[in-house]
């Protein structure tokens, strides 16, 4: 594949990078092994220090780092400049709690003192998409840096230039040489590096087949492996709920990126008592979105990150037109996914989507929404359920019985009562099923990778 930025708003290429070769890459792996035998000897103070020098770097050039994001995978402008701002969050977060999470835990036994202590593992590589192309790196990077390790970034081959630009962050902010590298490699490079024994462990944000990729890869050598992948998240509401809070939080839920986001809200599953007018105020509000350039500040929906995506979308809503569904608005490309043309879909309504159809279950990419209708609470969860995803749930009732029932019988790695699904660095994060195994942030995302080492002496 090839490594270059198309800006997906025209499908005009824009700058195209060579891939690393194999001699390039293994003095990047010397550099980086050299970087750990120091970095890992620092104190949490000294590296407190450089992640805080990172939310600095970040916040005063937030608007080139915005425009990278939105000329590369057409995100609005606005929501760049606010991802960014979600990375200064994460790295103060753990620039702040990272020594706390990581002290030693003293145990009582029959030894004179025991512990557990949390130990730096060494190189770590990290597989990054393309859709929150700033933030998803620095989730992983702020903790697993605070943690001791170093880190080797291969990105989407879609954002070279934010890949770049990352890396430029953490040499600004005072990181020693080869403590965080990007590497500009295709994927089938992958492989090669997880072999080499100096990297010890891996994570990946990104699709099913590249999640298993990396994961057979992986388990050959024996290493630890993270995976964040997709999700076809539901978004319940049930009778005694604020349709129109629901309904509000829904559509932002929907489109947020542009619709591509693994944990959007894809499947709506609505109460028949409520159904129609959720149904009425949800087609309202998609009527009023905007479509357009994603530079403009009151542009809604920008184009899809690749003319590939455009094309798969289409046909899924192809696919459910053929199987008898109903598409209330939308459901036809705007454009051709060609250069001069760009990526864009509208805002789509598809419902009556018949539940034995596999599509039914699939994970949609973009600014689709799913309507189903259901009788009751039991059907609402038998369907959220009905899937080989579970990465987040949203649902909606004022009942405290129904939201026991949700919180306890859904399945998923994160379910919000009444509010959107979303990452925050106070919260672990990650999916089951198949959208993966481990979590990020919060005290659970830094254990991932350190060797949580018992400590006895006598």
């Amino acid at each position: 594949m090839a490594i270059s930025t198309t800006n997906p708003a025209t499908g005009k290429l824009h700058k195209s990078f060579e891939p690393l070769k194999a001699t390039e890459i293994a003095t990047k792996l010397d550099l980086a092994q050299q970087a750990f035998a120091k970095h890992r000897k620092t104190s949490f103070a000294e590296r407190a220090e450089l992640v805080r020098n990172c939310a600095e770097v970040l916040e005063k050039n937030k608007e080139a780092f915005a425009s990278i994001m939105t000329l590369e995978m057409g995100k609005t402008y606005k929501s760049a400049l606010a991802e960014v701002k979600k990375c200064t969050w994460v790295c103060n977060f753990y620039a702040e709690h990272a020594a706390e999470f990581l002290a030693d835990v003293h145990v009582e036994t029959d030894g004179s003192q025991s512990f557990v202590s949390y130990q730096p593992l060494g190189i770590i590589l990290a597989v990054m998409p393309w859709n929150f192309p700033f933030w998803q790196v620095f989730r992983f990077a702020a903790p697993a840096l605070m943690a001791g390790n170093v880190a080797l970034l291969k990105h989407a081959s879609n954002v070279p230039q934010c890949a770049l630009a990352i890396e430029e962050v953490f040499q600004k902010a005072g990181f020693p040489q080869g403590v965080f590298q990007t590497l500009l490699i295709g994927a089938s490079q992958v492989a090669d590096i997880i072999a080499d024994d100096r990297v010890k462990a891996a994570t990946l944000t990104g699709s099913e087949p590249a999640g298993a990729s990396l994961a057979a890869a992986a388990g050959k050598q024996i290493k630890k492996v993270v995976l964040e992948l997709g999700g076809s998240d539901p978004f319940i509401v049930l009778e005694s709920a604020d349709i129109e809070a629901a309904v509000s939080t829904g559509i932002t839920a929907r489109m947020l990126n542009n619709g591509q986001s693994c944990i959007a809200a894809k499947r709506f599953i609505v109460a028949e008592s409520v159904a129609d007018k959720f149904e009425k105020l949800l087609l309202e509000k998609f009527k009023a979105l905007k479509v357009g350039d994603p530079m403009e500040a009151d542009t809604d929906i920008g184009p899809l990150a690749t003319s590939s995506i455009l094309k798969e979308l289409d046909q899924q809503v192809q696919a459910c037109r053929d199987a008898g569904a109903k598409v209330l608005i939308g459901g036809k490309p705007l454009s051709q996914g060609s250069e001069g043309s760009g990526n864009f879909y509208p805002p789509t309504i598809v419902k009556d989507i018949p539940l034995d159809n596999p599509i039914a279950q699939e994970e949609f990419f973009g600014p689709v929404a799913l309507l189903f209708r259901v009788r009751d609470i039991d059907a609402a969860i038998e369907l959220a359920n009905a899937t080989p995803f579970g990465l987040g749930a949203s649902a909606w009732t004022t009942d405290p019985e129904e939201q026991k029932r949700l919180i306890k019988e859904i399945e998923a790695g994160a379910v919000f009562i009444n509010g959107l699904v979303k990452s925050d660095p106070r919260l672990p994060f990650g999916g089951i099923k198949r959208s993966g195994y481990g979590r990020e942030l919060s005290i659970q995302g830094i254990h991932e990778f350190v060797n949580v080492k018992t400590v006895w002496v006598k």
